[in-house]
């Protein structure tokens, strides 16, 4: 039997690569996305059966260009996860409105890129599923989160229209919403003065993605929320 195929986008030193790494594990060959080459070329060494794709996922070309070289490498793609982020801080009036546009595009319009790109031929395969993580600003704004929070709360509304229409032909779609501070070391020096129980570790988001891409059909989740135990929500 032929290993599947998943796609991570927005493959950085956190999330990304904690995804790249627990599917690889599981028996996946990984399509790993970002902007940079660079950033992908460790874990493309890593990994074995892993691939580096540079690719912006802003641009419909780009994507399916990059859409088709994974099919010819790898093969069609069973599971997407959307990680892919832009975002910026400051109140409505400090940001500059173009700020907003761009994280819309990356966080937003790069989902329906791929998801119309992908998701045919998981109907067609009669299976697959399309996961995307987010945050608590799809669910809430913030003063500071102006040119921030409305694109992911787009991309949830979106990603939940993706799961109405093809979750009854065999594609899973679901959104992860991570309400926590990620532990990575720009995290950890930012709030230094933090202790471990602050951080959800990447890994641990890795792990319940790799669950939900594996849910039993009689017991689809859409919304997902995970954040540390001492989270004060």
């Amino acid at each position: 039997m032929v290993d599947p195929v998943c796609i991570v986008t927005g493959v950085g030193p956190g999330t990304g690569s904690a995804l790249a790494r627990r599917f690889a594990k599981g028996g996946y060959r990984v399509a790993l996305m970002a902007r940079n080459r660079q950033r992908l070329a460790a874990l493309e060494q890593e990994l074995p059966g892993a691939k580096a794709y540079p690719c912006d996922v802003s641009d419909a070309q780009q994507v399916d260009k990059t859409a088709e070289l994974i099919e010819r490498d790898l093969g069609a793609p069973s599971v997407l996860v959307h990680n892919a982020v832009a975002g910026a801080f400051g109140s409505f009036l400090e940001i500059d409105p173009q700020v907003l546009n761009r994280n819309f595009q990356v966080n937003t319009m790069g989902l329906l890129y791929l998801a119309r790109r992908l998701a045919p031929a998981m109907v067609q395969a009669g299976k697959g599923a399309i996961l995307v993580t987010g945050n608590t600003s799809a669910l809430r704004g913030k003063p500071l989160f102006a040119g921030f929070a409305p694109t992911k709360a787009a991309q949830r509304i979106l990603a939940e229209a993706l799961a109405r229409e093809l979750g009854p032909k065999g594609v899973h779609v679901a959104y992860l919403v991570i309400d926590a501070v990620i532990d990575v070391p720009w995290t950890r020096e930012r709030y230094k003065q933090k202790p471990d129980e602050f951080f959800i570790k990447p890994a641990a988001i890795a792990d319940e993605l790799w669950h939900v891409a594996h849910q039993d059909r009689s017991a689809w989740s859409f919304n997902v929320e995970v954040r540390p135990y001492a989270e004060n929500w």
